[in-house]
């Protein structure tokens, strides 16, 4: 399995508002893509690995689970990658999988501890 290596990340308007409690952990990414800081993540309920959140999946990726914290490469292997289980997220800098948009999660988010606002400019 690859190994995550912490990377810089600049202000990227991903956050918003500063209220919740922002609580991390990791989960392994699937291999065979790029992934992107700010992605939506769902898990596959029968290998435990992190993708893009889609709902037209069945395999419990279809349910989001956390935002990726970072830029992952894992296209040649599975990468244990860091991400972001609660929090304020600026909506329109979110990234889902499919044709999928921040208001068909923005309740199912609102559960597990992610809420989703407009930031400002």
């Amino acid at each position: 399995m690859n190994k995550y290596s912490e990377q810089s990340v600049g202000y990227d308007k991903l956050f918003a508002g500063g209220v919740a409690d922002v609580v991390t952990d990791v989960l392994t990414l699937k291999a065979g893509a790029s992934y992107v800081r700010g992605m939506v993540l769902g898990v596959i309920t029968t290998s435990d690995l992190a993708v893009p959140v889609d709902s037209s999946k069945s395999d419990g990726s279809e349910a989001a689970y956390a935002i990726l914290a970072d830029d992952i490469n894992a296209t040649t292997g599975n990468v244990v990658a860091p991400v972001y289980l609660t929090g304020e997220f600026n909506q329109a800098a979110l990234i889902f999988g499919g044709t999928d948009t921040a208001a068909k999660h923005k309740k199912e988010l609102r559960k597990i501890g992610i809420f989703l606002k407009s930031n400002k400019s």
